[in-house]
């Protein structure tokens, strides 16, 4: 530190002396040659400053291609629940459903803004993760209307976006879900999802609206 100290002194003492000599009365010779010396000293202190280490950037903002994925792993997630549940029955797919659910969605954030398709007052909305898995499984005596939306035998899920807005940190979506059923036959809703990271960068849905398309008069 006292050579850093004493190099930039050195050079502050002879910016000085130059200042108060008359430049009229310099010869050109002397007068570049104290120039030349200045700048080597100043440039001797700035090399001998030590350098800093660049520091930890943390970036929280979504990519398109983030939500993309996080939407066909609902999708595939849905269809292996199904499927899960055709199989194997109603307590493995529960099993599986939770795991979806605490992958997916944010309930260890807090409460999800949940509003699944085929909710009935006074439990259509579901903020809870509880509230989440009846619907999805059903076998919840607390939510007796909840047969399970997940276990209707779906073979495909495809999401059709007509918007995706991102601001820095969190995405949301809006647009069609299409589900095929086992018979063939394609149930579309109308979907929004809105997603944020976690503390260790995972996607999350802490807002999921979904209804049936209106079928007018």
């Amino acid at each position: 530190m006292d050579g850093h100290w004493n190099a930039f002194r050195a050079g502050n003492e002879i910016n000085d002396a130059g200042r108060s000599l008359d430049a009229n009365h310099m010869r050109p010779q002397e007068f570049h040659m104290k120039t030349a010396f200045t700048l080597a000293a100043l440039t001797l202190a700035a090399a001998s400053l030590p350098a800093f280490a660049k520091g930890v950037v943390i970036n929280q903002a979504i990519t398109e291609a983030e939500v993309l994925a996080a939407q066909q792993g609902w999708c595939k997630a849905l269809v292996d629940i199904s499927t899960t549940g055709t199989k194997s029955g109603q307590s493995a797919a529960k099993a599986l459903a939770e795991r979806v659910i605490d992958a997916a969605y944010g309930y260890q954030m807090g409460g999800v803004l949940f509003k699944p398709t085929l909710t009935v007052n006074p439990q259509t909305f579901r903020t809870t993760r509880a509230g989440a898995l009846a619907y999805f499984v059903g076998g919840d005596p607390a939510f007796p209307k909840d047969t399970g939306f997940a276990l209707k035998g779906w073979t495909k899920c495809e999401v059709d976006n007509a918007a995706v807005f991102i601001a820095g940190d969190s995405a949301t979506t809006m647009g069609k879900v299409n589900i095929t059923g086992k018979d063939g036959k394609i149930t579309t809703v109308d979907k929004t999802w809105k997603f944020v990271k976690d503390d260790a960068g995972k996607l999350r849905i802490v807002v999921h609206h979904s209804s049936l398309e209106y079928a007018g008069q």
